[in-house]
């Protein structure tokens, strides 16, 4: 049986083992430790974590300031309101001054459950990745979550990285290869490539081993980075393949899906079908319930790909 562990977990645990190896580790949260996971961090290092309150735009400011003063600075709340209530703060403050400091989002998408559209972030990728200077980072799992902190500490810079609320299935491997800017390929195929990235990477897996039994043989790539955007894998698949299936548990306008149709609009025209969030709000209901009323199925991913494949050559 697959490990189930919430991404959000992996990053609490990452933010311990960085804060023993780096004295200049600083977190900072808006009053939602124990939702984001900093209270990891929190528990064994209090003289390095700051609760800024709910006070977002302040908190984004305190990390700036702490980052100029030489610190590498971990900033949390929810999706919603790390990237909703400070995006002036995000851009003017830590953005343009190219300051040290990543923001970890916790309850990125529409899993966040029963809290409803109000907390439910679905445009937070398309936010960030308008910002200059961000790098736009959606781990699929608590593994690869620990590593993309990991990375993001060793990179100077504004970083973004999104987590998620619920216990998800692990994917990816100690040994997995991890990247900033650089795709990973999940499965071989010739037929169509499927791009995802965060929680939906285990749906886009099932998907691929479902039209295997239909004789349809899907590539599936983890695009874990959304910014830089890793345009040589899109254009070698879309190449190879002629056909693209994106997956992305966000809004279709401005998030993988749109990163992923730039490019291929620039390099190498092929059909691109999305599966996603189709300008719609969230609302209340079970994780899984809310999955299946968006089309964020394995089968919903299957039904796409069979859309691209019926395009392909036309």
């Amino acid at each position: 049986m697959a490990t189930l562990k919430a991404i959000r977990d992996g990053y609490g645990e990452a933010l311990v083992e960085l804060g023993k190896r780096n004295q200049n580790i600083v977190v900072l949260d808006a009053d939602l430790s124990e939702s984001t996971r900093t209270c990891m961090f929190a528990k064994v290092f209090p003289e390095r974590f700051f609760n800024a309150g709910i006070a977002e735009q302040n908190m984004v400011n305190m990390a700036v300031g702490l980052a100029l003063s030489g610190k590498t600075v971990f900033a949390s709340s929810f999706a919603i309101f790390a990237t909703g209530r400070c995006w002036e703060q995000l851009r003017n403050s830590l953005a343009a001054m190219r300051a040290n400091v990543k923001i970890v989002a916790s309850h990125g998408g529409l899993t966040v459950g029963a809290d409803g559209m109000s907390h439910q972030c679905v445009e937070d990728l398309a936010l960030m990745r308008a910002i200059p200077n961000f790098t736009v980072i959606v781990p699929c799992d608590w593994l690869e979550a620990k590593k993309a902190v990991f990375a993001a500490a060793e990179l100077k810079g504004p970083v973004y990285i999104r987590t998620s609320r619920p216990k998800t299935e692990q994917v990816t491997e100690e040994g997995s290869r991890f990247t900033i800017g650089k795709a990973a390929r999940m499965r071989e195929g010739a037929d169509l490539a499927i791009i995802a990235c965060g929680i939906m990477l285990a749906r886009a897996l099932e998907a691929a081993r479902r039209l295997a039994t239909e004789a349809i043989e899907a590539a599936v790539f983890n695009m874990h980075t959304i910014k830089p955007l890793d345009d040589q894998a899109i254009v070698s698949a879309a190449r190879r393949c002629g056909a693209l299936v994106t997956v992305e548990e966000h809004s279709v306008i401005g998030g993988l899906g749109s990163a992923v149709a730039d490019a291929v609009v620039r390099h190498c025209p092929v059909p691109v079908e999305m599966v996603g969030i189709h300008d719609k709000f969230g609302q209340s209901g079970e994780p899984e319930e809310l999955l299946q009323k968006y089309a964020l199925t394995a089968e919903d991913i299957c039904k796409a790909a069979k859309r691209a494949l019926s395009r392909k050559g036309k």
